[in-house]
Protein backbone atom coordinates (compact mmCIF):
# COMPACT_ATOMS: atom_id res chain seq x y z
CA UNK A 1 0.00 0.00 0.00
CA UNK A 2 1.25 3.19 -0.90
CA UNK A 3 1.73 6.26 1.32
CA UNK A 4 0.52 9.61 1.00
CA UNK A 5 2.18 12.88 2.64
CA UNK A 6 0.03 15.01 3.99
CA UNK A 7 0.55 18.09 6.38
CA UNK A 8 -2.11 19.14 9.24
CA UNK A 9 -2.77 22.93 9.78
CA UNK A 10 -4.95 24.95 11.25
CA UNK A 11 -6.47 28.39 11.24
CA UNK A 12 -7.62 29.69 14.73
CA UNK A 13 -8.34 25.99 15.69
CA UNK A 14 -10.03 24.61 12.79
CA UNK A 15 -8.05 21.83 11.50
CA UNK A 16 -7.63 20.19 8.14
CA UNK A 17 -5.22 17.76 7.04
CA UNK A 18 -3.58 19.29 3.47
CA UNK A 19 -2.77 17.24 0.50
CA UNK A 20 -0.40 18.34 -2.82
CA UNK A 21 -3.17 15.72 -5.34
CA UNK A 22 -0.79 17.46 -7.99
CA UNK A 23 1.96 15.02 -6.65
CA UNK A 24 -0.32 12.41 -4.82
CA UNK A 25 -3.29 12.34 -6.26
CA UNK A 26 -6.52 10.29 -3.79
CA UNK A 27 -8.72 8.16 -5.13
CA UNK A 28 -11.46 8.14 -2.94
CA UNK A 29 -11.48 11.54 -1.09
CA UNK A 30 -14.75 10.71 0.70
CA UNK A 31 -13.22 8.04 2.53
CA UNK A 32 -9.97 9.03 3.00
CA UNK A 33 -11.91 12.51 4.87
CA UNK A 34 -14.12 10.24 7.15
CA UNK A 35 -11.23 8.01 8.32
CA UNK A 36 -8.16 10.44 8.24
CA UNK A 37 -10.23 12.94 10.26
CA UNK A 38 -11.36 10.22 13.08
CA UNK A 39 -9.66 11.87 15.93
CA UNK A 40 -9.24 8.38 17.74
CA UNK A 41 -7.85 6.05 14.88
CA UNK A 42 -6.77 8.60 12.47
CA UNK A 43 -4.69 11.85 12.21
CA UNK A 44 -7.68 13.84 13.39
CA UNK A 45 -8.88 16.70 12.22
CA UNK A 46 -12.30 18.73 10.80
CA UNK A 47 -11.75 17.72 7.18
CA UNK A 48 -9.53 16.91 4.28
CA UNK A 49 -8.41 19.71 1.65
CA UNK A 50 -6.99 18.86 -1.52
CA UNK A 51 -4.91 21.68 -2.73
CA UNK A 52 -4.31 21.14 -6.75
CA UNK A 53 -3.15 22.94 -10.00
CA UNK A 54 -5.99 25.46 -11.49
CA UNK A 55 -7.70 23.88 -14.15
CA UNK A 56 -8.65 27.45 -15.72
CA UNK A 57 -6.16 30.23 -15.96
CA UNK A 58 -8.31 33.11 -13.89
CA UNK A 59 -7.03 31.10 -10.74
CA UNK A 60 -3.58 29.87 -9.83
CA UNK A 61 -4.71 26.75 -7.86
CA UNK A 62 -7.53 25.05 -6.77
CA UNK A 63 -8.98 24.19 -3.42
CA UNK A 64 -10.94 20.78 -2.50
CA UNK A 65 -12.46 20.72 0.80
CA UNK A 66 -13.94 17.57 2.38
CA UNK A 67 -15.59 17.49 5.91
CA UNK A 68 -15.10 14.90 8.64
CA UNK A 69 -18.16 12.83 7.26
CA UNK A 70 -17.44 12.88 3.88
CA UNK A 71 -20.07 15.99 2.69
CA UNK A 72 -17.85 18.23 -0.17
CA UNK A 73 -18.07 21.97 1.32
CA UNK A 74 -17.95 24.65 -1.12
CA UNK A 75 -15.43 27.06 0.31
CA UNK A 76 -13.52 27.62 3.67
CA UNK A 77 -12.09 30.77 4.77
CA UNK A 78 -9.81 29.54 7.53
CA UNK A 79 -8.48 26.28 5.52
CA UNK A 80 -7.87 28.85 2.30
CA UNK A 81 -5.81 31.01 4.63
CA UNK A 82 -3.62 27.74 5.36
CA UNK A 83 -3.42 26.93 1.88
CA UNK A 84 -1.83 30.87 1.32
CA UNK A 85 0.78 29.90 3.88
CA UNK A 86 1.83 26.20 2.40
CA UNK A 87 1.91 27.40 -1.28
CA UNK A 88 4.05 30.31 -0.04
CA UNK A 89 6.34 28.83 3.03
CA UNK A 90 6.38 25.22 1.02
CA UNK A 91 7.85 26.94 -2.10
CA UNK A 92 5.08 26.17 -4.65
CA UNK A 93 4.73 30.30 -5.31
CA UNK A 94 6.19 33.47 -4.42
CA UNK A 95 3.51 35.57 -5.15
CA UNK A 96 1.80 37.69 -2.18
CA UNK A 97 -1.49 37.41 -3.51
CA UNK A 98 -2.69 33.83 -4.82
CA UNK A 99 -6.18 33.36 -6.63
CA UNK A 100 -7.76 30.57 -5.32
CA UNK A 101 -10.06 28.31 -6.97
CA UNK A 102 -12.90 27.24 -4.75
CA UNK A 103 -16.58 25.65 -5.61
CA UNK A 104 -17.73 28.83 -4.24
CA UNK A 105 -15.53 30.82 -7.34
CA UNK A 106 -11.97 32.11 -7.38
CA UNK A 107 -11.40 33.75 -3.83
CA UNK A 108 -7.87 35.99 -3.74
CA UNK A 109 -5.40 35.62 -0.65
CA UNK A 110 -3.60 38.12 0.22
CA UNK A 111 -0.44 36.95 2.13
CA UNK A 112 0.92 39.21 4.86
CA UNK A 113 4.47 38.15 5.03
CA UNK A 114 7.93 39.04 7.29
CA UNK A 115 10.92 37.70 6.43
CA UNK A 116 9.69 34.94 4.40
CA UNK A 117 6.95 33.79 6.87
CA UNK A 118 3.03 34.37 6.04
CA UNK A 119 1.88 36.03 9.90
CA UNK A 120 -1.35 36.28 8.32
CA UNK A 121 -3.45 36.04 5.57
CA UNK A 122 -6.54 38.34 4.22
CA UNK A 123 -9.17 36.47 2.01
CA UNK A 124 -11.41 38.02 -0.40
CA UNK A 125 -14.55 35.67 0.27
CA UNK A 126 -16.21 37.95 -2.35
CA UNK A 127 -19.91 39.37 -1.76
CA UNK A 128 -22.30 37.82 0.32
CA UNK A 129 -25.50 36.17 -0.92
CA UNK A 130 -28.49 37.88 0.82
CA UNK A 131 -31.42 37.01 -0.90
CA UNK A 132 -34.80 37.16 1.37
CA UNK A 133 -35.30 33.06 2.58
CA UNK A 134 -36.77 34.75 5.75
CA UNK A 135 -40.36 33.99 4.69
CA UNK A 136 -39.18 30.66 3.22
CA UNK A 137 -37.18 29.22 6.53
CA UNK A 138 -40.32 31.47 8.92
CA UNK A 139 -42.85 28.87 7.40
CA UNK A 140 -40.58 25.80 8.10
CA UNK A 141 -40.76 26.92 11.71
CA UNK A 142 -37.70 29.28 12.46
CA UNK A 143 -37.74 33.08 13.16
CA UNK A 144 -34.56 34.10 15.65
CA UNK A 145 -31.81 34.16 13.31
CA UNK A 146 -30.83 35.93 10.39
CA UNK A 147 -29.75 34.16 6.83
CA UNK A 148 -26.54 35.08 5.08
CA UNK A 149 -24.29 32.81 2.49
CA UNK A 150 -21.24 33.11 1.87
CA UNK A 151 -20.94 30.66 -0.86
CA UNK A 152 -22.36 28.35 1.83
CA UNK A 153 -25.21 28.66 3.91
CA UNK A 154 -25.01 30.00 7.80
CA UNK A 155 -28.10 30.70 10.32
CA UNK A 156 -26.63 33.12 12.65
CA UNK A 157 -28.66 33.56 16.07
CA UNK A 158 -27.58 36.71 18.60
CA UNK A 159 -28.09 35.30 21.94
CA UNK A 160 -26.99 35.43 25.56
CA UNK A 161 -25.83 31.66 25.78
CA UNK A 162 -23.85 30.51 23.00
CA UNK A 163 -22.89 27.49 24.88
CA UNK A 164 -25.92 26.26 23.53
CA UNK A 165 -24.01 25.48 20.24
CA UNK A 166 -23.75 21.52 21.15
CA UNK A 167 -28.00 20.47 21.34
CA UNK A 168 -29.08 23.31 19.54
CA UNK A 169 -26.43 23.65 16.91
CA UNK A 170 -27.07 19.91 16.20
CA UNK A 171 -30.54 20.21 15.74
CA UNK A 172 -30.78 23.44 13.51
CA UNK A 173 -28.21 21.32 11.48
CA UNK A 174 -31.08 19.24 9.76
CA UNK A 175 -33.50 21.37 10.51
CA UNK A 176 -36.47 21.30 7.94
CA UNK A 177 -36.25 25.25 7.28
CA UNK A 178 -32.67 23.88 5.26
CA UNK A 179 -33.37 21.50 3.12
CA UNK A 180 -29.14 21.34 2.27
CA UNK A 181 -28.33 21.58 6.16
CA UNK A 182 -27.03 24.67 7.40
CA UNK A 183 -23.96 26.38 9.24
CA UNK A 184 -25.41 27.65 12.64
CA UNK A 185 -23.72 30.38 14.71
CA UNK A 186 -24.38 31.91 17.68
CA UNK A 187 -23.00 35.08 18.64
CA UNK A 188 -23.06 37.52 21.98
CA UNK A 189 -21.99 41.63 21.77
CA UNK A 190 -19.75 42.26 24.23
CA UNK A 191 -18.48 44.79 26.20
CA UNK A 192 -16.10 45.72 24.34
CA UNK A 193 -17.72 45.90 20.48
CA UNK A 194 -16.13 42.05 19.91
CA UNK A 195 -18.40 39.65 18.74
CA UNK A 196 -18.26 36.43 21.14
CA UNK A 197 -19.36 33.70 18.51
CA UNK A 198 -19.61 29.93 18.69
CA UNK A 199 -20.34 27.71 15.70
CA UNK A 200 -21.90 24.70 14.32
CA UNK A 201 -20.60 23.03 11.18
CA UNK A 202 -22.30 21.31 8.63
CA UNK A 203 -20.88 18.52 8.41
CA UNK A 204 -18.44 18.29 11.50
CA UNK A 205 -20.10 19.53 14.39
CA UNK A 206 -18.21 22.03 17.27
CA UNK A 207 -15.11 23.51 15.55
CA UNK A 208 -12.74 25.61 17.20
CA UNK A 209 -13.59 28.48 14.56
CA UNK A 210 -15.50 29.10 10.68
CA UNK A 211 -13.77 31.59 8.37
CA UNK A 212 -17.29 31.87 6.44
CA UNK A 213 -19.49 31.64 9.56
CA UNK A 214 -17.27 34.51 11.23
CA UNK A 215 -17.93 36.45 7.86
CA UNK A 216 -21.60 35.81 8.45
CA UNK A 217 -21.65 36.78 12.01
CA UNK A 218 -20.21 39.91 11.00
CA UNK A 219 -22.59 40.43 8.18
CA UNK A 220 -25.56 39.42 10.06
CA UNK A 221 -24.67 42.08 13.00
CA UNK A 222 -24.50 44.75 10.80
CA UNK A 223 -27.84 44.01 9.14
CA UNK A 224 -29.63 44.34 12.51
CA UNK A 225 -27.82 47.35 13.81
CA UNK A 226 -25.33 45.55 16.30
CA UNK A 227 -21.89 46.82 14.76
CA UNK A 228 -20.89 48.77 11.43
CA UNK A 229 -18.75 46.90 8.96
CA UNK A 230 -15.76 46.17 10.96
CA UNK A 231 -16.03 43.47 13.50
CA UNK A 232 -13.36 41.52 15.24
CA UNK A 233 -15.63 37.67 15.79
CA UNK A 234 -14.32 35.86 18.74
CA UNK A 235 -14.20 32.08 18.25
CA UNK A 236 -13.25 29.13 20.55
CA UNK A 237 -9.68 28.91 18.78
CA UNK A 238 -8.89 32.50 18.30
CA UNK A 239 -10.26 36.00 16.99
CA UNK A 240 -10.99 37.38 12.96
CA UNK A 241 -11.08 40.62 11.58
CA UNK A 242 -13.97 40.65 9.43
CA UNK A 243 -14.60 43.94 6.81
CA UNK A 244 -17.62 44.39 4.72
CA UNK A 245 -16.38 46.86 2.21
CA UNK A 246 -18.58 50.13 2.07
CA UNK A 247 -16.21 51.38 -1.09
CA UNK A 248 -13.89 50.76 -3.44
CA UNK A 249 -10.48 51.53 -1.78
CA UNK A 250 -6.50 50.68 -2.16
CA UNK A 251 -4.59 49.88 0.36
CA UNK A 252 -0.72 49.18 -0.21
CA UNK A 253 -1.05 48.64 -3.99
CA UNK A 254 -3.99 46.35 -3.48
CA UNK A 255 -7.43 46.29 -4.34
CA UNK A 256 -10.44 46.19 -1.64
CA UNK A 257 -13.83 45.86 -3.64
CA UNK A 258 -17.69 47.44 -2.64
CA UNK A 259 -19.61 44.86 -1.18
CA UNK A 260 -16.81 42.23 -0.94
CA UNK A 261 -16.05 40.74 2.30
CA UNK A 262 -12.43 40.45 3.98
CA UNK A 263 -11.26 38.42 5.99
CA UNK A 264 -7.82 38.66 7.93
CA UNK A 265 -6.64 36.12 10.56
CA UNK A 266 -3.56 33.81 11.04
CA UNK A 267 -2.39 30.43 9.96
CA UNK A 268 -0.21 27.63 11.54
CA UNK A 269 1.27 24.57 10.89
CA UNK A 270 1.03 21.93 13.15
CA UNK A 271 3.10 18.52 11.46
CA UNK A 272 4.38 16.50 8.57
CA UNK A 273 3.42 12.97 7.98
CA UNK A 274 2.25 9.86 6.05
CA UNK A 275 -0.56 8.00 5.94
CA UNK A 276 -1.53 4.67 3.81
CA UNK A 277 -4.01 5.38 1.12
CA UNK A 278 -7.36 4.24 1.14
Amino acid sequence: MSKIPFTKMHGCGNDYIYVNVSQHPIDDPIQAAIRWSDRHKGIGSDGLVLIDKSPIPEADFSMRIFNADGSEAMMCGNASRCIGKYLYERGLTDKTEIRLLTLSGVKTLLLHVENNVVKRVTVDMGGPILEDESQFIASRGLSQGTFVSMGNPHYVIFTDNVDQVGEAGRALEFHPAFPQRCNIEFAHIEADGTIRTRVWERGSGITQACGTGACATAIAAFLTGRAGRKSNIAMDGGTLSIEWCESDRSVEGRFFQKNHVYKTGPAEFVFDGEIDSI
